[in-house]
């Protein structure tokens, strides 16, 4: 039976756990604190409950039954092919922590780091096993929203991230691959963005902040619940994206000059993400693509504001 290794027992680190318990991994948890390992135990054992309550989960006590803390950091490592580090947000913790399971870990065996603000390439470049370090960036909670960012260092390698990212879908989770090292990864660089004008909107009275929520609420949010940014400009015209920046390249680039975060809408940008729009939903699929869309909205609605 495979073997995770997870380290830091606090909200990350169990949801960490039971990502790879119900999978059918056996999962080594371990934190320095033992109180906090013990009642980080305690917690996913309440969560995997709730799982299986909420039909989610077959079997809560299998999954917990997987999963054991281990006493020590050298246990914990012990036969592990993954591991995962879910310690505060301390530069300097993070590269002497590296620096251990590099020395301890097995030499095939990944490390990835729960970080969400340090690139990979500040703690692991002085690392003899620096190839197989990367940024594993999960979104909170880890065990229901099955996002994860990897980004590795310059010296990581590609099959290993590979192997990471097969190693997460295999697991029940969404990796995506974030190609060059920068700030606040892709996540976050999103969230800033809409966080940076939503604070913009209310300190210039345009609207106050409950309707600004509510029109992420009540609006936007739906359709990016199961479509990201580019599947909703596709969908929103006859002829798809292409059609649509020609339509509103100008506006959204005023918006960003007012911003101050224009990006030139250019032809050869607008047509690289058309083809790669094209690649993953054929344009004679479009209208299928919008009705089932449309279900889906339908099938949110019911649930969102006329259940019971």
């Amino acid at each position: 039976m495979k073997t995770a290794a997870i380290i830091g027992a606090g909200l990350i680190g169990q949801g960490w756990a039971i990502v790879f318990a119900r999978a059918g991994w056996n999962v080594n948890l371990y934190d320095p604190n033992s109180q906090a390992a013990e009642k980080g135990l305690a917690m996913i054992g309440s969560l995997l409950g709730m799982l299986k309550q909420e039909g989610l989960l077959p079997d809560d006590t299998s999954a917990a039954n997987r999963i054991r803390i281990a006493p020590t950091l050298p246990d914990a490592l012990a036969g592990a092919e993954y591991i995962q580090e879910s310690a505060p947000e301390n530069l300097e913790a993070k590269r002497a922590l590296f620096a251990e399971m590099d020395a301890l870990a097995a030499p095939d065996a990944l490390l990835c780091s729960s970080t969400s603000t340090i690139p990979a390439s500040a703690f692991t470049g002085h690392l003899a096993g620096r190839a197989r370090c990367m940024v594993a960036h999960p979104v909170n909670p880890t065990y229901l929203i099955p996002l994860v960012e990897l980004s590795g260092a310059p010296w990581t390698a590609a099959d290993h991230i590979e192997r990471a990212k097969d190693i997460l879908l295999d697991v029940g989770q969404r990796p995506i691959v974030v190609r060059k090292e920068i700030e606040g990864f892709v996540m976050n660089r999103l969230q800033g963005a809409v966080l940076h004008e939503a604070f913009r909107l209310f300190s210039e009275g345009i609207a106050s902040g409950e309707d600004i929520d509510a029109t992420i609420k009540h609006g936007l949010g739906l359709r990016w619940a199961f479509i990201g940014p580019f599947e909703t400009i596709d969908l929103n015209s006859p002829q798809g994206i292409e059609e649509y920046c020609e339509r509103y390249a100008g506006v959204y680039e005023s918006i960003g000059a007012s911003l101050g975060t224009c990006v030139d809408w250019n032809e050869a940008l607008r047509q690289g993400l058309a083809d790669e729009r094209k690649r993953e939903l054929p344009r004679d699929q479009l209208e299928a693509k919008r009705l089932w869309r449309d279900q889906r909205l339908m099938q949110m609605v019911r649930q969102l504001y006329h259940a019971g």
